[in-house]
């Protein structure tokens, strides 16, 4: 998901998609620390994802103050 589509979503859908990328993520760890994660680059762009929602949700409360 690219940052315009973010950008257009409010912060409540926003946490909602943290939320389950971090879950993502935590599916991800398992599967590399029992040997079975297929793309190690999988990892990285969960990271990024769960990195890019939490700026833009930063940005959306700075300009409310």
């Amino acid at each position: 998901m690219n940052t315009a589509e973010l950008r257009k979503k409010k912060p409540e859908e926003l946490d909602a998609l943290i939320l389950e990328l971090m879950r993502e993520q935590f599916n991800l760890r398992m599967q590399k620390g029992s040997g079975q994660l297929s793309k190690p680059s999988e990892i990285k762009r969960v990271r990024k994802e769960i990195a890019r929602a939490k700026t833009i949700i930063a940005e959306m409360a700075a300009g409310n103050n």
